[in-house]
């Protein structure tokens, strides 16, 4: 340890970033420098001289699959709690945007002292957006699902004329001057904005520890942590404040607060959701998506997101309708991998959690769906590999904040981030070598499946302010894969359980279908019990 902090010194002060001694300190007792050793030796036992993967069009996975959905099936029985549910009732106007609007910041009201859940409430412009709703809804100009209905927003997106912290002090006088294309999507789908939600700081957090801000309480055990970095908008959505809110998602930020708050977290394929307008923690790892209630309810948000976008070079494709993904309950004639060894040698996770993801394997199995165990070596590998290119990235971008206002970073987010500069110049190519070479293994493995199941996290919520490792979450913001969490039961203690599935690229629809096959056989499960 002493020779890793010898050379991160070195380096700080070769790029003339003030760092102190107790800093030095804090990046050793937290454990910043851990995986050092493993990142050289993932990189050692992979070919050196092969294309990095920026540059490796042959990484991706021969059989990139369709964006054209199965049939739709209409669905019944829809819960009105869920933006599917309301939306016709909205549109037949037994139901009013306005008392949508005014219930969702009455709860604000009433709970967010305890949750701590938005970083700012646009009461005025919400109201005046319900209203406008509301009229043209009567006027027979009415948009869609979303039109109406109340929604959040993670502070990490501009939205015109609000402050942009990202969870931070060096960004809270930062005033967008136009939207970020999700928040303009959003309201072209006619959604009601209700307000931004609180994060870790610049989204460098597993959890919602923030030294500016403060923690996000789990609304199902006050003392437990609503993960992170997406923590106010899984908490808001969780808690009944809105139907759906949008998250980011660099290395689980979207599906470990999912898990921990028993809803459904999305993050589609990298370049399937523009990041314009979003305050970047890694270039190459960052997502955009959806927290929401309901397997459906992710689909229409997805659908409202996803395109194109000339602001965002990294969107590649069209957005199919994603409504349309056949959400009928049934996996019939997928072919399900159930995670065994993942290259620890260590069982994956806590009983209760694995409990979990067996059931959820199981409802697909029961669905339809041929199920097979299957182990995934490279799946530490991809663990090892993911931070050190967040890591880097992530430097890059705030390299001059490091210099100028260092002492403006909270103690973690300012450990964490000085702790990247312990890696040499070469590292970053090694690492992207390394991630075409894992990239072209996963693709073989998924050339036998359709879908991966295995867990979101490895253990139930942990203390309020504690982060969770990204254990399982961060290996497919490696990829780049379509990944969702979706709830699994309750834990004895009645926290919530859930199940991750992946699919490859641009497969969204078949994700879409397996999720909602695991929570069409859990709902009837509870109904029954």
């Amino acid at each position: 340890m002493t020779d890793l902090i010898d050379r991160l010194r070195t380096n700080l002060r070769a790029a003339g970033i003030p760092a102190t001694e107790g800093d030095f300190a804090g990046i050793a007792e937290k454990g910043f420098l851990s995986r050092v050793a493993d990142v050289e030796r993932v990189i050692a036992g992979l070919p050196s001289d092969d294309l990095p993967d920026y540059l490796d069009a042959g990484a991706l996975p021969a059989h990139a699959g369709s964006d054209s959905p199965p049939a739709q099936t209409p669905q019944r029985g829809v819960s009105t709690d869920t933006i599917a549910g309301i939306a016709g009732q909205i549109h037949a106007r037994d139901v009013s945007p306005v008392e949508l609007a005014q219930a969702a910041l009455a709860r604000v009201a009433a709970r967010d002292p305890q949750l701590n859940a938005f970083q700012l409430l646009l009461a005025e412009q919400a109201m005046a957006d319900a209203r406008a709703a509301e009229t043209a809804i009567a006027a027979g100009q009415y948009l869609g699902p979303l039109h109406g209905v109340p929604v959040a927003v993670k502070d990490l997106l501009d939205l015109a004329g609000t402050p942009t912290t990202a969870g931070s002090k060096i960004l809270a006088g930062n005033i967008a001057t136009q939207d970020a294309t999700g928040v303009a999507r959003l309201r072209a789908a006619g959604a009601v904005i209700i307000g931004k939600t609180r994060m870790s700081e610049f989204a460098y957090s597993p959890g919602s520890n923030n030294a500016h801000y403060g923690p996000t309480a789990n609304p199902h055990n006050l003392e437990r942590d609503a993960g992170g970095s997406s923590s106010g908008s899984a908490v808001a959505v969780a808690d009944g404040i809105v139907f759906a809110a949008l998250g980011s998602d660099t290395g689980g930020s979207i599906r470990i607060p999912a898990a921990h708050c028993g809803i459904v977290g999305l993050k589609a394929t990298h370049g399937r959701v523009s990041l314009a307008g979003a305050v970047t923690l890694s270039w190459s790892l960052d997502h955009l998506g959806p927290l929401a209630r309901s397997v459906a309810d992710a689909a229409i948000m997805l659908e409202a997101i996803a395109g194109p976008d000339p602001r965002d070079g990294r969107t590649l494709r069209p957005a199919p309708a994603f409504r349309a993904a056949g959400l009928d309950g049934s996996a019939r004639g997928l072919r399900v991998g159930l995670l065994g060894d993942d290259g620890t040698g260590r069982p994956l996770a806590d009983a209760e959690t694995l409990a979990g993801v067996r059931r959820g394997a199981e409802a697909l199995r029961a669905a339809g769906a041929n199920l097979v165990e299957l182990d995934i070596p490279e799946i530490e590998a991809l663990r090892v590999i993911s931070p050190v290119i967040l890591a880097l990235e992530a430097a890059a971008f705030h390299t001059p904040n490091l210099r100028a206002r260092l002492d403006d970073y909270g103690e973690f987010m300012r450990q964490r981030i000085l702790a990247a500069f312990v890696y040499g110049p070469a590292t970053f190519v090694e690492a992207q070598q390394a991630r075409a070479a894992l990239r072209r293994r996963m693709a073989a493995i998924f050339q036998q499946i359709d879908i991966l199941a295995l867990p979101s996290v490895p253990d139930l919520a942990p203390p309020l302010g504690v982060p969770t490792p990204t254990t399982f979450t961060g290996p497919f913001n490696c990829l780049g894969w379509p990944a969702i969490s979706i709830p699994a039961g309750r834990s004895a203690s009645g926290m919530p359980l859930s199940i991750q599935l992946v699919a490859r690229p641009w497969e969204e629809h078949a994700l879409l279908r397996a999720a909602h096959a695991v929570e069409s056989r859990s709902d009837s499960t509870e109904r029954n019990s």
